[in-house]
């Protein structure tokens, strides 16, 4: 969770009309249930809280921005003295739900590891967003390891229909090595 938060706070930029969500701790729990809810940002780009008369002037600020000034006008009106506002927009959430998924190519590759998923992506863009397989990767082995079952694409000829095969989110796919004859 704290690395969600880290990244929502440090999301764009937060416009009028738009909703956010606004979580607040460092106060009594029944002060956080009646502070702590999805707000709207009106049309002129306001932000109206429980207890703080006028509105706060959120359009324009990124979450982490908006936040510390929800934060001081607490303490300003000295409502409460420690209180730590989290921001999250439905961007933010979007975004993180994005970077969330992925899918997985190691062996004979140039960078193996984590690949972003898309939504409608194959097995070869998976294996080429990977950076490729290198002169050791025998591209007619590929497996693709889905629900703890192991399969086996052939990607190096050119009208291979497994080229177009769907990945999806947590697939695993390996380019083994090249055995002795190359393949």
């Amino acid at each position: 969770m704290l690395a969600f938060t880290s990244f929502a706070n440090a999301a764009s930029i937060i416009n009028s009309n738009e909703t956010i969500t606004v979580t607040i701790k460092g106060v009594p729990q029944m002060e956080q249930i009646k502070i702590s809810a999805e707000y709207v940002i009106d049309a002129r780009g306001y932000l109206f809280m429980p207890f703080i008369e006028g509105g706060i002037k959120a359009s324009g600020l990124d979450s982490s921005a908006l936040a510390r000034k929800i934060e001081s006008a607490y303490r300003n009106a000295e409502i409460y003295t420690t209180p730590t506002i989290t921001i999250i927009t439905r961007r933010d959430v979007a975004e993180a739900e994005t970077i969330a998924k992925i899918v997985t190519v190691g062996g004979k590759v140039g960078r193996p590891g984590p690949v972003p998923y898309r939504e409608n992506m194959t097995l070869y863009q998976a294996v080429l967003a990977a950076g490729d397989a290198n002169e050791f990767g025998a591209m007619n082995r590929v497996e693709l390891f889905r629900n703890g079952k192991r399969y086996v694409y052939n990607l190096k000829r050119v009208d291979s229909e497994h080229k177009n095969l769907k990945v999806y989110p947590n697939d695993t796919i390996t380019v083994p090595q090249t055995n002795w004859r190359g393949q």
